[in-house]
C-alpha cells in the first residue's frame, strides 16, 4: 500500500509542478503549447508503459478496433475530450485562470458521484447528499454572483466526468486507452505546432526550448503514469481520497502565481471545499470500518483455530 500512496502523491505533486512549469512555455501560444505537450508526452508515455507492463492494453484495444471498426469513432470522441482537458490544464495558469480550472477539479468527484447514481444506479449516502448540497450552494452562489459559473470550471467538471463515463462504457479505462487518445490526436498536435510564423525558428533562437519541451513530456508521462499505477495498488476509497491532493496543490500553485480569491468569491469556494471535506470524512470512516471489520475477522479466525487445537488436544 505504501507504494500506491507514494505513486499517488507523486502524481499530484507532478501535476502541481506542471502549473509552475507552464511559465516556461510563454514563448509558445496556447495552441503550440498544447501541440508540443501531446507530441512530447507520447514517447515518454510509451517507455513508461513498456516498463510498467501496460503495453498489452494498447494491443488489446487495437485488436478490438480491427474486430469492430466502429469503436474507432468512439475513441475519436474520447480523444477529443481528453486532449481538450490537456489543453485547458496548461491554458489556465498561462492566462490567469488557474483557480477556475482548479475549482473544476474540486467539483469533479461530486459530478462523478452524481453520474454514478444516474447511470449506474448507485445510491447516495447521507454524507454524499450533504456534500452534493454544499456544492450546489457554492455553484448557485457563483451563478447568482455572475449570472453564470466560469466556463473553465464546468469544462473540467462536466467534460472529465463525461470522459470517464465513456471510457468506462467502452472498457478503455486504462493507460492503453489514454495512449490511443494521444495517438489519435497527434495529427492535430502536429498542425498546431506549425501555426504562426517560423515556429521552429524559436528553437534556433532559444536552444533551451528543446529541454523545456522534453521536460514537459517527461513530467506529463510521470504524472499520468503514476496516477494510473496508483489506482492498481490502492483500495478505490483511499485512491479517491488521495486524488483530492491534486486540486489543493493546483489552487495553491495558482495563488503562488499571483491569482487571488476576491471577498465575494469566498461563498463559492468555501461550500465546495466543505463538500470535498465531507467526502474525505466519509471515505476515512469507510476505511476505518473496513480495517475494523478485517481485524474482527482475523480475531474470529484465530479463535476458531484455537478451539480446533484445543479439541485436538
Amino acid at each position: 500500500m505504501f507504494k500506491g500512496v507514494a505513486l499517488s502523491v507523486l502524481a499530484s505533486v507532478t501535476f502541481g509542478v506542471l502549473y509552475f512549469y507552464s511559465q516556461l512555455l510563454h514563448v509558445f501560444d496556447n495552441q503550440q503549447t498544447f501541440g508540443w505537450r501531446i507530441i512530447s508526452t507520447l514517447p515518454f508515455l510509451t517507455l513508461f508503459m513498456f516498463y510498467s507492463g501496460d503495453w498489452a492494453h494498447v494491443k488489446t484495444i487495437y485488436q478490438r478496433i480491427i474486430a469492430k471498426p466502429a469503436l474507432l469513432l468512439i475513441l475519436m470522441l474520447s480523444s477529443a475530450l481528453t486532449c481538450f482537458q490537456l489543453w485547458l490544464f496548461l491554458w489556465g495558469p498561462m492566462n490567469g485562470r488557474g483557480l477556475q480550472v482548479s475549482l473544476g477539479y474540486f467539483l469533479l468527484p461530486l459530478f462523478l458521484v452524481l453520474l454514478g447514481s444516474i447511470f449506474f444506479k448507485e445510491k447516495l449516502s447521507k454524507l454524499q447528499l450533504l456534500a452534493v448540497g454544499c456544492a450546489v450552494f457554492g455553484v448557485g452562489h457563483e451563478i447568482w454572483r455572475l449570472g453564470s459559473i466560469a466556463w473553465e470550471t464546468m469544462a473540467v467538471a462536466v467534460g472529465y466526468a463525461l470522459y470517464f463515463l465513456i471510457r468506462k462504457k467502452i472498457q478503455t479505462d486504462n493507460l492503453g486507452g489514454f495512449w490511443w487518445d494521444l495517438l489519435i490526436c497527434m495529427p492535430v498536435a502536429i498542425y498546431f505546432v506549425q501555426m504562426g510564423n517560423t515556429p521552429f525558428a524559436l528553437f534556433m533562437e532559444n536552444g533551451y526550448l528543446w529541454l523545456v519541451v522534453a521536460g514537459l513530456g517527461l513530467l506529463s508521462a510521470i504524472g499520468l503514469g503514476s496516477y494510473i499505477l496508483a489506482s492498481r495498488y490502492l483500495p478505490l476509497i483511499l485512491f479517491g481520497l488521495l486524488s483530492y491532493l491534486e486540486p489543493v496543490l493546483l489552487a495553491l500553485a495558482s495563488l503562488a502565481l499571483g491569482e487571488n480569491i476576491t471577498p465575494d468569491e469566498w461563498l463559492t469556494y468555501i461550500p465546495i471545499w466543505c463538500a470535498v471535506g465531507i467526502l474525505v470524512i466519509e471515505g476515512s470512516l469507510h476505511l476505518y470500518a473496513q480495517k475494523r471489520n478485517a481485524q474482527n475477522l482475523i480475531r474470529n479466525v484465530e479463535n476458531v483455530q484455537q478451539r480446533i487445537e484445543k479439541n485436538k488436544s
